[in-house]
């Protein structure tokens, strides 16, 4: 049974920064939001729920340590603002942000095993934290769980201190 093709308007066609409140980070900070909203540009399943108006717009600020996930049309009519409380997301961004270093520490001097020991606990704590998201975002945005890691990593991108 072929599985059904999904809604062409189900979709993010544009991911933003709002550079006033977030501000632009060094050139390592930048590189890693682009290929961050890039992935997340290249594929992904986002919806609005109870709204039929995709594909969308998304862009993310801070507002008041809040994120702002300011969504619109693909034409820029606005549809919904929904302010993300980061105190969740502390612990699991601590973390990663951990393995993340000890597995770019290993790949220089570890075994193989112990590289993959390392990135198998990275992609556990990404994928908890993705889930973290999706739970954070119910009831207002339905995302998968690809879509959900890869708006992780542009949020991770935003605290990562390079």
């Amino acid at each position: 049974m072929a599985s059904e093709a999904p809604d062409p308007r189900q979709r993010l066609a544009a991911v933003t920064l709002d550079e006033d409140s977030i501000g632009r980070g060094n050139p390592d900070q930048e590189h890693e939001r682009a290929i961050a909203i890039y992935d997340i540009l290249e594929s992904n399943t986002f919806r609005v729920a109870n709204n039929d108006g995709g594909p969308y717009g998304l862009s993310l600020g801070l507002v008041e340590n809040k994120l702002s996930f300011a969504i619109s049309t693909a034409d820029g009519q606005p549809v919904m603002t929904h302010l993300l409380s980061l105190t969740p997301f502390r612990g699991v961004i601590r973390d990663y942000e951990m393995i993340c270093d000890s597995y770019f520490k290993a790949i220089r001097t570890a075994s193989p095993s112990q590289i993959e020991a390392i990135d198998m606990g990275r992609r556990g704590v990404h994928n908890e934290a993705s889930e973290l998201l999706r739970q954070r975002l119910e009831g207002k945005v339905e995302i998968d769980h690809d879509t959900a890691r890869r708006l992780f990593t542009l949020i991770f991108a935003l605290h990562w201190k390079g």
